[in-house]
């Protein structure tokens, strides 16, 4: 199986590099409407295609005895050369689901004579069922639905139908990277990724900031007689479950001060310590710290510690640093929520959801983040993988899925945005 290292020092052949550079060309002169029709004509239907010299470079490619092997990242590239210029501009965003959309209908091989069409579609086929392919899907329901919300529209309610997981991912920029990139995307499309995930990150963090201010304004004795525009919550939580979210994240723990602190007294403290043995004591307080004694005696309690206990036990002797502190961090939360898609056991996961609820299962993973801000985007990574566990999945089926996701985002964004959103204690 080819490695990531691999695809980048494969040489670009002659033939690619001519399809690429008339993409290329022809997006910065024409519109998305003519380019949807032409990328058609070219890359789906293989038919009557000018100028001739492209169709002939794409014959060489397709009937290339590696293609089966190659034209998966050739086609994908070609779709994101179009993307990256489109996700620009606010007014052609929309041409990114119809740009997908092209896939739902290839005319069937034996629908011509002709070899390299007959070849082409066959090769298109075998594209939409790859990882490429998911990862297109995904980014495109991603700018669908943030064109929408630019323009005004409601985001999409499935027709009233059931809602599967995967139509949320536009909610979730923290998975962004892991969801909507593959093994063979180019450091260009990588960029066009962080984009969108800032952008919308950005959005939310407003919209959740213009939201809590408008629910300390209605709060206050003196708005009691005046019209507030309405703002609405931009989470799939109820105002309740929001308002319990901020207060548990960054509002201030039994000892009046806030995680932040905690994490950072901590954290200094465990550098001082004389061994990583020591270290995984405290850190076992630390932790149960904020878990509901009633839960943790029954099982949790016990089965973190002795986890705690048999992690990287040939440093119990050594002194706690950066590196065994961040390898302690990414174990726990392999314990914790789920260690990889090949093994996606979460049983306890769901019995922390289940028991104390997602806010407090939640700040029991913000506590490690806090700790090892480095684990960030490993925590990131482990919720990536439960939500393409469970991507076509009803969203109703899967509750504490939603609102463990809905919590995450609102944690990450108080603690890690760019927005000053401190003044969210007020809201009671």
């Amino acid at each position: 199986m080819p490695t990531l290292t691999d695809f980048y020092l494969k040489q670009t052949s002659a033939e690619e590099q001519q399809l690429y550079d008339h993409l290329l060309y022809c997006v910065q002169i024409e519109t998305p409407e003519e380019l949807l029709e032409r990328f058609q004509r070219l890359l789906i239907n293989g038919r009557n295609y000018e100028p001739h010299e492209i169709w002939l470079a794409l014959e060489a490619l397709v009937c290339d005895k590696e293609a089966p092997q190659n034209f998966t990242s050739i086609l994908n590239r070609c779709c994101h050369i179009l993307i990256n210029r489109w996700q620009i501009n606010p007014r052609t965003r929309w041409a990114i689901p119809r740009l997908v959309e092209l896939f739902d209908y290839i005319p069937p091989p034996g629908s011509t004579y002709a070899r390299t069409p007959r070849r082409l579609r066959s090769l298109v086929r075998d594209f939409r069922s790859t990882e490429q392919f998911l990862t297109l899907k995904r980014l495109a329901r991603v700018v669908g639905e943030d064109h929408k919300r630019y323009n005004g529209q409601a985001a999409d309610g499935n027709g009233g139908g059931v809602k599967l997981v995967g139509m949320l991912i536009d909610r979730y920029p923290y998975l962004y990277e892991h969801c909507l990139l593959s093994q063979d995307s180019n450091y260009e499309h990588q960029q066009t990724v962080r984009q969108i995930r800032d952008r919308i990150q950005r959005k939310f963090e407003l919209d959740l900031s213009h939201f809590v201010t408008y629910k300390v304004r209605v709060a206050q004795p003196e708005n009691a007689n005046r019209k507030i525009p309405e703002v609405k919550n931009p989470t799939l939580l109820t105002d309740s479950e929001l308002s319990s979210a901020l207060k548990g994240f960054i509002g201030t723990t039994r000892g009046g001060t806030t995680h932040s602190d905690v994490a950072s007294r901590f954290r200094t403290s465990s550098i001082q310590l004389p061994s990583y043995r020591l270290f995984k004591d405290n850190l076992y307080e630390y932790l149960t710290d904020s878990v509901d004694p009633k839960f943790g005696e029954q099982q949790f309690y016990d089965r973190l510690y002795k986890r705690l206990q048999s992690m990287l036990t040939r440093y119990d002797s050594e002194r706690p640093d950066e590196r065994l502190i961040l390898r302690t961090s990414n174990n726990l939360l392999n314990f914790l929520i789920v260690e990889s898609l090949q093994r996606p056991d979460h049983y306890i996961f769901v019995d922390l959801v289940t028991n104390l609820g997602p806010t407090d299962t939640v700040i029991l993973l913000l506590k490690i983040t806090l700790l090892c801000k480095q684990v960030k985007p490993y925590l990131e990574k482990r919720f990536s993988i439960l939500f393409s566990h469970y991507e076509g999945s009803p969203e109703r089926g899967v509750p504490w899925l939603v609102k463990s996701m809905e919590n995450l985002h609102v944690a990450l964004s108080t603690h890690f945005g760019e927005v000053d959103l401190s003044y969210l204690r007020q809201l009671h």
